[in-house]
């Protein structure tokens, strides 16, 4: 009988899951959160809020279950929000649609029609929506060349070395390259950095309700987090052996996303690219020993939670067009994955090829964001081109 290995190796795999996690997409949620209305201040606290509920929810699911079950923030949701901008009722109004998301996705849990009505919208359109809201973000590292090359370039070039080298790593490691020009400028600007910015608060904010708010943000957050997050998130734990208790699941992220919304924390969800990082062979040749992977995913969350300020604090003091760059490179894989998804079947590539232009144009019409109106777009379209016709089969 081979020896087990070493417990440290699931704790160390689910510390990995949350380091990668985290420093791959903070800035995303940052700047999504700043373009709905946050302060500095708010977005710092959302950041808090969203590492602590999916922290806790991982240890939950994790310790429940016996399964590495890890949960992250919605890091689509978050470059929706960048793409909405700020809405009709402000920040507050964003809040309140932070918290009816929460709503949609424990109504998933407790009426599955909910469910399978959103899997009734062609996975070509949902995907076509995300392309074009990330296009403008993916956008910002080369835009970023020609109005901070100094900033920027570091940030790149460290990206495209260890995407070569560490994919895994090439994101982080790029922020970390970002770090350093935003020390090199601290120093040689001599700003002086204010110790209360480096120490975790949470504001709290009053929600408000507005129309505009509910089907501009919370509606295509709901859509972008089940489709781009929970589904596949399922979908890779099956490949490693492991179902994923829905209901349960559906339950524990939309009570986190309620009770973070109102600190700012805009959605949670199951993790979906970095649930490898804990399901597979590599966190423990065991897979009966692989929760241990989740609950360390769950721990690390919390334990980044009591630096959030300091990293939002980074990305305050930052160069023009260093963090957007990170940000931007942060969600390159998610744009191509979403790219492909679209344009796969020749027979819906029209209907998402109208959805991405509407998604991309960032047009807001009645108070209401772009990416709706691409879905409604899109829908259209193909109602109309496919109208008469019976399915094939």
């Amino acid at each position: 009988m081979p020896e087990a290995a070493p417990l440290t190796r699931p704790i160390t795999a689910g510390a990995v899951t949350a380091l990668v996690g985290f420093t791959s997409s903070f800035a995303v949620v940052l700047t999504g959160l700043s373009a709905v209305g946050a302060t500095p201040a708010q977005a710092a606290s959302g950041l808090l809020a969203v590492c602590l509920t999916m922290g806790v929810a991982c240890v939950v699911l994790a310790w429940r279950y016996r399964m590495p079950i890890t949960v992250a923030w919605s890091t689509p949701g978050a470059a929706l929000l960048a793409a909405t901008g700020a809405v009709e009722g402000g920040w507050s109004a964003a809040v309140g649609a932070f918290l009816l998301t929460g709503a949609l996705i424990l109504l998933t849990a407790l009426w599955p029609a909910l469910g399978a009505l959103i899997a009734r919208i062609p996975p070509s359109i949902a995907q076509a929506m995300l392309a074009g809201v990330l296009l403008p973000l993916c956008l910002a590292p080369i835009t970023g060349l020609v109005e901070n090359p100094w900033g920027v370039v570091p940030v790149v070039l460290t990206w495209l070395v260890f995407a070569r080298l560490a994919p895994r790593w090439a994101v982080p490691l790029a922020f970390v390259a970002a770090s350093v020009v935003v020390a090199i400028s601290l120093v040689q600007t001599g700003s002086p950095v204010d110790p209360a910015l480096l120490l975790p608060r949470i504001e709290l904010t009053a929600p408000t309700f507005s129309l505009g708010a509910a089907v501009g943000i919370a509606l295509p957050l709901f859509i972008v987090t089940m489709a781009s997050q929970n589904v596949p998130g399922i979908a890779i734990m099956r490949s490693f052996g492991y179902e994923v208790p829905w209901r349960p699941a559906m339950l524990v992220t939309g009570l986190g996303t309620a009770l973070g919304a109102t600190a700012g924390g805009h959605a949670i969800n199951l993790a979906a690219i970095s649930a490898a990082l804990a399901a597979a062979p590599d966190a423990d040749p065991d897979p009966k020993r692989r929760w241990i992977a989740g609950v360390s995913t769950g721990v690390s969350y919390l334990v980044l939670g009591g630096f959030s300020a300091a990293f939002a604090a980074l990305v305050l003091l930052a160069p023009q067009a260093v963090i957007p760059a990170v940000a931007g490179l942060a969600l390159f894989a998610a744009f191509g994955s979403a790219v492909q998804q679209a344009i796969d079947d020749p027979g819906e590539r029209l209907p998402a090829v109208a959805t991405f232009l509407v998604a991309a144009s960032g047009i807001a019409v009645l108070g209401v964001s772009a990416a709706f109106w691409a879905l409604v777009a899109g829908l259209l379209v193909r109602a109309v081109l496919h109208a008469g016709k019976r399915p094939q089969g």
